[in-house]
């Protein structure tokens, strides 16, 4: 069964600043949608808005057409959120971390399996390349039960290798989970998207392809 996430008129300020003003969207799963975005626009903001880790100087948010409050979504696990920062302890093996994040041997062989991973499972987590934990914290967290998920530049500094598997098992993963994504790495995000949205200004503006970057100046057209 499929479910719909509803974002209405979100609005965040800090101080006198505006982040974000009437940003509002759907996404449902089977859908992956990429937020662009400068520095300081104000992307982890909204996913944090969302998340309910941040308040809202005003927001709506509805699942399956309830309206739920932001404190809500972490218990009720609705949307799974991978921030920029790593949260896995760096002292542990990757083959250990594995069991204590996915409760049951199905979600773990998931993970332990998955292309890729044996080439770096006896490796402590503090000794992974970027793009190895990068694509681990992705497994774990897209392994959760989850219908929503969201990602913040998980491509940042990620080497090629790990961009294709990344976007393999985001493909995959969009099967059954809806994704919000961001990222500077436009061409990768624009590879893997049914939706996307530039923040400037506080606003959003509807993206379809990189010349609607251009034209709205993420994007240099030179």
């Amino acid at each position: 069964m499929g479910h719909l996430l509803e974002i209405n008129e979100a609005h965040k300020y800090f101080g006198q600043k505006r982040i974000l003003e009437n940003i509002s969207f759907e996404l449902n799963t089977g859908d992956i949608l990429g937020v662009f975005g400068r520095n300081g626009c104000g992307k982890s903001s909204l996913l944090k808005l969302i998340f309910g880790t941040l308040s809202a100087n005003k927001i709506q948010i509805k699942f399956d057409s309830e309206i739920i409050e932001a404190k809500e979504i972490i218990p009720r696990q609705l949307v799974a959120y991978l921030p920029q920062d790593s949260f896995l302890p760096k002292g542990i093996k990757v083959r250990d971390i594995i069991p204590l994040f996915c409760d049951d041997e199905e979600k773990q062989n998931k993970v332990f399996y998955a292309p890729g991973v044996s080439k770096f499972d006896n490796t402590k987590i503090g000794k992974l390349s970027m793009g190895q934990l990068r694509y681990l914290e992705t497994l774990l967290v897209g392994s959760l039960d989850h219908p929503f998920i969201m990602l913040d530049e998980p491509f940042s500094m990620l080497e090629p290798l790990y961009k294709e598997l990344l976007k393999e098992l985001l493909r995959k993963l969009s099967k059954t989970k809806g994704i919000i994504i961001t990222d500077h790495y436009y061409h990768d995000i624009l590879d893997i998207t049914n939706a996307n949205f530039l923040i400037k200004d506080g606003n959003r503006i509807e993206i379809s392809e990189k010349i609607d970057l251009e034209k709205n100046g993420y994007l240099s057209s030179n």
